[in-house]
């Protein structure tokens, strides 16, 4: 394998169909056009996109942060202004009007589903912070949904103390949930105290007993919520979030043992809220309709038996179409946003209008499709690793060996009727190779060519197999694919910015953000710059099933830039700073007609410099300063350095832990 910046291949593949590998290869291109709906197609980029994605007549990706109708941004011109800038790739772009228009979406959904179903309950979402807790990321999606009164939702302390901070609507809700302690609890009965709408879920009964204890020495009447757990389970990756064995919750019996303790305490007004939640991106729609029902249920029945319960919180859930196949994929969904709120509304009202008990207000804990779209991950490839190089030289000292030959024969008889049998000549040529480099008896130059040889056969013959998709493909020559395509070196950390990857295999979009007006010929992964073999990108996102490549443009040294969309929810917050890769540079975009290019980066902020990510991991950086002093003293007493160069090096080091932790390309360098 070799590392290249530039590429030989082909615009279908580096080996032709019917071209000649050890021959002079064919390099004929396609006579068809590429075309720009082609591109879309190709990543799909209509389907994941939802109207804030499409590509421009320069081939470039664009973003339409107010849905497909508003204003257009190149995202390749907000690189090139946080360069401008100081900030290299990678590159975290927030489109902050993006996370306006979601607020609005979903309430204005809930709204028509409200006046639809004539329901007399109201909608009062909150935004759980985990999912993406940056304050300007939360404090813009309050403010965009203050008319409807948007609130939050909790689950920690920490998170707890920040929503106490932020929270200035008094007709919004905070919803408290996750396990607590007298700490937490007290917190949010000083919210209560401020006249804030604070809602504590009880997971446990223990739970019920403290808040009942704490709000009598606080002199405060709590707002409570038990937490339901549902028979109804789940499905896609969180699914074990709900059903009886779920982690959190209460059983209809610690349901009537809570409500007992209430009674007790003189606290049963203070039961306001029945909660529920079966898992995050849940596929399909058919779950959410099953336990918005039995949830339903619960909560008719309690009002039948006299609790003041006010609300249902139907917890988090709904989906982002992550492949674009609408269907019930774990990366994707379904149903629309329309759909999930009217059956929510309508189911609920359904099963109260047949138990004849008021309709209560509705909370969802709606937070990866709030946030998912606003945020762009973007990493420049610096080069590609090609498995399979260009094999044809003019003159080759090796074509009279015995297997050099063979493989020559195995390329002049391949057809698409013998094509399996040509494969197993192949592999059986491969592997007496190995052998005779074993016992000594093949000389590297002889071992190369036929690796060479091995590699490009294998391409030609899955170009081949494409030719008719009737044809039996053996497995082992179908599973070389991945094997075969390039990969592409890129500047990030799967483990700092798409770890929901690497540990749980989500898909993400992945798409070049230029050149899509070319037709792109490299079957590719992505490969990141830690240490870690699994530190790369190789499941790309599919209609029918995942890709195991994505087909790129041939790297030709220039900076390419390709982006990882959908990256809002919870990447921001889980990254782990695997090889003390830290926080990546990152620039908000708002829109401004007012602005000659219809937009403004309203902040930047620097990543995490070399100094900041030692910190972290208990290294002083002053402290490496004096060891790294005291041996370039030592090298001077002993005549290895001069003076002069012992304090270059020391400022030299001290100016590197001032640098960002990821690679910095200059251009006379690429």
């Amino acid at each position: 394998m070799s590392v290249t910046s530039e590429s030989a291949s082909a615009p279908d593949d580096p080996i032709s169909t019917d071209g000649p590998v050890n021959g002079v290869a064919s390099s004929a291109k396609p006579t068809e056009p590429w075309t720009l709906d082609e591109a879309r197609d190709l990543y799909l980029i209509r389907r994941w996109g939802s109207g804030y994605f499409d590509v421009n007549d320069a081939g470039h990706m664009v973003v339409s942060p107010e849905g497909p109708r508003g204003p257009k941004i190149p995202i390749l011109d907000v690189v090139e202004e946080g360069k401008r800038e100081g900030l290299q790739t990678p590159l975290l772009i927030r489109f902050q009007d993006i996370l306006r228009h979601r607020v609005k979406k979903l309430n204005t959904a809930f709204e028509s589903a409200i006046e639809e179903n004539k329901y007399r309950g109201r909608y009062r979402g909150v935004f759980p912070i985990k999912v993406n807790q940056l304050r300007e990321v939360v404090e813009e999606i309050l403010d965009a949904g203050r008319s409807s009164h948007y609130g939050i939702e909790v689950g920690s302390k920490p998170e707890m103390f920040a929503a106490l901070s932020i929270h200035n609507d008094m007709d919004s809700l905070i919803v408290c949930n996750g396990y607590k302690d007298d700490s937490f609890i007290r917190a949010a009965l000083l919210g209560r105290k401020l006249g804030k709408r604070v809602i504590l879920i009880a997971e446990k009964l223990s739970e019920v007993r403290s808040i009942i204890r704490i709000a009598k020495e606080m002199n405060v009447e709590p707002m409570i919520g038990l937490r339901c757990r549902l028979v109804s389970k789940g499905a896609g990756k969180w699914a074990t979030s709900a059903g009886e064995h779920a982690k959190f919750g209460l059983t209809t019996s610690e349901i009537l043992q809570a409500m007992t303790l209430l009674a007790d305490a003189n606290l049963s007004n203070a039961f306001k809220l029945l909660h529920f939640h079966i898992g995050s991106q849940v596929p399909d729609i058919q779950i959410i309709k099953r336990a918005v029902r039995e949830a339903a249920r619960h909560y008719a029945k309690l009002r039948r038996m006299g609790q003041p319960i006010e609300f249902i919180d139907v917890g988090g859930g709904l989906a982002i179409d992550y492949d674009g196949s609408r269907s019930t994929f774990h990366s994707s969904m379904n149903y629309s946003l329309e759909e999930y709120a009217r059956d929510i509304i309508y189911s609920i009202a359904d099963v109260c209008d047949e138990e004849k008990v008021p309709h209560p207000d509705v909370i969802s804990e709606s937070g990866r499709a709030i946030v998912a779209h606003h945020s762009v991950l973007i990493v420049e490839a610096f080069g590609s690793i090609e498995k399979v190089k260009d094999p044809n030289k003019e003159a080759d000292a090796t074509k009279e060996h015995k297997l050099v030959k063979e493989l020559v024969e195995i390329e002049e008889q391949l057809k698409l009727e013998n094509l399996g049998e040509c494969w197993n000549d192949l592999l059986a040529v491969k592997e007496e190779a190995q052998k005779r480099f074993e016992v000594g008896a093949l000389e590297l130059p002889v071992k190369a060519r036929v690796e060479e040889l091995f590699w490009a056969l294998a391409r030609r013959m899955l170009n081949v197999a494409k030719q008719s998709p009737d044809i039996e493909v053996p497995d082992s020559l179908q599973e070389l694919k991945p094997q075969i395509a390039d990969q592409f070196i890129c500047n990030f950390s799967v483990f700092q910015s798409l770890l929901d990857h690497w540990a749980l295999g989500a898909l993400f979009p992945v798409v070049p953000i230029q050149r899509l007006h070319e037709r792109p010929t490299a079957e590719s992964t992505i490969v990141d710059i830690t240490c870690d073999s699994d530190g790369k990108i190789s499941k790309f996102i599919d209609l029918q099933d995942v890709r195991d490549t994505l087909l790129l443009h041939p790297f030709d040294g220039k900076p390419y830039y390709l982006g990882i969309f959908l990256t809002g929810a919870y990447q921001d917050i889980m990254g782990d700073i695997h090889n003390l890769f830290g926080r990546v540079n990152e620039v908000h975009v708002f829109l401004d007609e007012d602005e000659e290019c219809g937009y403004y980066v309203e902040e930047t902020i620097q990543g995490n410099t070399i100094r900041e990510v030692l910190a972290m991991t208990q290294w002083d950086t002053h402290d490496l300063v004096a060891k790294v002093k005291a041996q370039v003293d030592a090298a001077i007493k002993q005549d290895r350095l001069k003076p002069t160069e012992g304090m270059r090096l020391i400022a030299e080091y001290e100016r590197g832990l001032k640098e960002q932790t990821y690679l910095t390309f200059e251009a006379n360098h690429r």
